[in-house]
């Protein structure tokens, strides 16, 4: 097919609003015909090896790995909240050998919040498939005088704006703006403390130097379980897997409130179609597998498998939502 997926993107987004809409094409045993087993593909990640976007990446590499009969390895590359990685993948050849384990951030809210970002996070991509997600929670220090979400967001009113403080591994990062997201729905204003390292952080709440906390779930969990740490709600729109016991922030007086730090595939703008989409249809295909599942969740993530339609939908959505929310919190590009 002579056209390219970045003109069909444009073409979609003006007849349906940014949905992207692709034929369905192609037969499985397309390896054969789009890749050379002697050549090795890569699936660039943009945060460090041993943590959950490194193992939805291999988990990704696995997958290809075993539907194309070619070598698919993992490059992790560190960097300005991901877009060290995606210039990587935004300036590779369309030809599906190099991929981007992207992010809410590449995708969405990086264009926000830095002042320069060296790809164009709707123009440079051809977007493949959805993986998975983690939800963030709202974790306090047992000494916090709240037992529940209602209670947290009537001490912060009392105490008044910007008299509370909680903090959050950088600004502009997923716990941030889901903090900042939920203020906006509860009419409340606190003070952020931004962190650069993680662990500081968990150090400084376990030891009751700050108070409240809110950040992806999986580090906090076994603190929350053995009762060191007191979960208030989950920003998914539902439960969550790991912690069933822990209320989402959407039962407890918000309903629709959804904020997950969500990843994806893409791979760079020019894609043919056909590839685009037999790349989707197997990596879909793969996520949806126990054995993916299984490894996905022992991360502390939970599979989102979804096609390249289903992704663009997303993102899309995504924008509106987010953008609203940085404005509102009036951030300034770093």
């Amino acid at each position: 097919m002579a056209w390219m997926i970045h003109r069909r993107t444009a073409i979609a987004t003006a007849i349906a609003g940014g949905a992207l809409v692709v034929p369905m094409v192609g037969q499985r045993g397309w390896a054969r015909d789009s890749y050379q087993t002697s050549k090795t593909g890569r699936i660039v990640v943009p945060f460090a090896a041993g943590g959950t976007a490194d193992c939805l990446g291999r988990v990704v590499a696995q997958i290809l790995a075993e539907s194309t009969s070619s070598t698919f390895v993992v490059e992790n590359r560190t960097g300005a909240g991901g877009n060290v990685s995606a210039e990587i993948v935004a300036k590779a050849m369309p030809d599906g050998r190099t991929l981007l384990l992207g992010t809410v951030g590449t995708a969405v809210t990086n264009q926000y919040l830095y002042r320069y970002v060296p790809y164009d996070s709707e123009w440079s991509f051809t977007p493949i498939a959805l993986v998975g997600e983690v939800t963030n929670v709202v974790v306090v220090h047992p000494t916090f005088p709240a037992g529940t979400l209602g209670e947290f967001i009537d001490f912060c009113k009392k105490q008044g704006s910007d008299k509370v403080s909680y903090g959050s591994p950088a600004v502009g990062g997923a716990g941030h703006l889901s903090m900042e997201y939920l203020q906006g729905h509860a009419g409340i204003k606190l003070k952020h403390v931004a962190y650069v390292s993680r662990s500081r952080m968990i150090k400084d709440l376990l030891a009751g130097h700050i108070l409240i906390a809110m950040d992806n779930l999986p580090p906090y969990l076994r603190h929350i379980q053995s009762g060191v740490l007191r979960a208030l709600g989950v920003s998914s729109a539902r439960r969550w897997f790991a912690a069933p016991d822990v209320p989402s922030i959407a039962e407890q007086g918000f309903p629709g409130f959804a904020s997950t730090l969500w990843w994806y595939i893409a791979a760079p703008a020019g894609m043919r179609l056909e590839l685009a989409k037999k790349l989707s249809d197997e990596i879909v295909r793969g996520i949806r597998s126990e054995a993916a599942i299984k490894r996905i969740r022992e991360s502390g993530a939970s599979e989102l498998p979804g096609n390249t339609e289903d992704l663009a939908r997303h993102i899309v959505a995504e924008r509106i939502k987010w953008k609203r929310v940085i404005d509102a919190a009036k951030l300034e590009p770093q």
